[in-house]
């Protein structure tokens, strides 16, 4: 398929800028695929549409203070930190909590525009810090060691929000960009789809017994990094990195043996399962899950074979962008173009904190 396949115009004034003082008052459009039909209501009565045999699997990864912005010589710079590269993250509140955080120091990280920072040199912020580039990489992607007593604290003390270069406003509260239920650090963006729920959302979610469940996925240039290549298929999709806890993909299967609907909040979500599900000619007449932690390129595009996921909540794609194709592969990309066009005449927000949509 081709890359102009997945394009669309949007307005600039309905990429939102900021998100709603309620999360859970943003729009919610239901596509129902086997109708094909689409329906506009709000988030907050999600626990009521959804029927009771639902199982919602949400990514728990928290948002780090991953950019950092400072001075080199006369000029600005900035680095994106996208994913350690040893020990890999999996620190929870809890061990921060007890005084252990530590956490990797040499970083695969993506450089502002325009800046060199060359191999085998070394840089300084400030007095707290300092870095040595170690490798270049392909599209603006740096190795590189930082030098710091700690640089988790480092982060949480300098570092800022790594909101999408789309979103110009600054955002004054850098809660605003995580889930209310996040809790593993590791992302360099936010799992968006999550960022509608609310305690007022999940207390009816737990009053009607609808059950949920939590996996990892660190967000990363897998999930953002635009597409440079007209033929998808030559894409190439950066790793990230994953975990799905065998007590998790217990009661997932047994929930999904029951006849359970298993319902994925957010791609990287889907990425998750899918990376763990095991083909059904390879799980005796079931797609079963299979525990597991490591690093995911899982890349789902029109004529992927679904595995595991039933349903999908998501929020609204950058055109061209790897997450538009999934969606595309889920609901058929002329229903995607449709609902796409639908919510743009129908006032929708798009993007990171924009509205939502629910595939059944």
């Amino acid at each position: 398929m081709k890359l102009s396949d997945f394009n669309y115009h949007l307005p600039k004034e309905q990429i939102a800028q900021r998100p709603l003082e309620e999360r859970d008052q943003s729009k919610l459009m239901v596509l129902n695929r086997a109708k094909r039909t689409i329906e506009h209501r709000r988030f907050f009565e999600l626990p009521s549409l959804l029927d009771k045999n639902s199982v919602l699997v949400f990514n728990e990864s928290r948002v780090i203070p991953a950019r950092l912005k400072f001075k080199v010589g006369n000029g600005n710079a900035e680095i994106l930190l996208t994913k350690p590269i040893s020990p890999l993250p999996a620190l929870s509140h809890d061990r921060v909590k007890r005084g252990t955080e530590g956490g990797s120091t040499t970083w695969e990280c993506l450089v502002k525009p325009g800046e060199k920072f060359q191999p085998k040199r070394e840089f300084q912020v400030d007095p707290e810090l300092k870095f040595y580039v170690e490798d270049v990489l392909p599209n603006g992607l740096r190795i590189i060691h930082f030098k710091c007593e700690n640089l988790k604290t480092y982060l949480r003390k300098y570092g800022h929000a790594p909101t999408p270069p789309y979103i110009k406003e600054t955002l004054e509260d850098p809660e605003r960009y995580q889930t209310v239920y996040a809790k593993t650090e590791g992302s360099s963006a936010a799992p968006t789809a999550g960022l509608h729920f609310t305690k007022r959302v999940f207390d009816g979610l737990k009053a009607r017994g609808i059950q949920t469940e939590f996996v990892t996925l660190h967000v990363g240039l897998g999930t953002f990094q635009p597409v440079k290549t007209e033929e998808i298929e030559a894409h190439q999709i950066h790793s990230e990195w994953f975990s799905l806890p065998e007590g998790v993909a217990d009661r997932l299967n047994a929930a999904k043996k029951s006849g359970k609907k298993i319902v994925a909040v957010g791609t990287t979500t889907v990425r998750v399962l899918e990376t763990c599900a095991i083909p059904p000619e390879s799980a005796i007449g079931e797609s079963r899950l299979r525990a597991q932690s490591g690093e995911t390129n899982i890349y789902i595009y029109p004529g992927y074979q679904w595995k595991f996921v039933d349903q999908m909540i998501t929020n609204f794609h950058v055109p061209k962008s790897t997450l538009l194709m999934l969606v595309s592969s889920f609901a058929g990309l002329d229903f995607i173009m449709e609902a796409y066009e639908t919510a743009k005449k129908s006032g929708y927000r798009f993007f990171s904190f924009g509205d939502v949509m629910w595939i059944q």
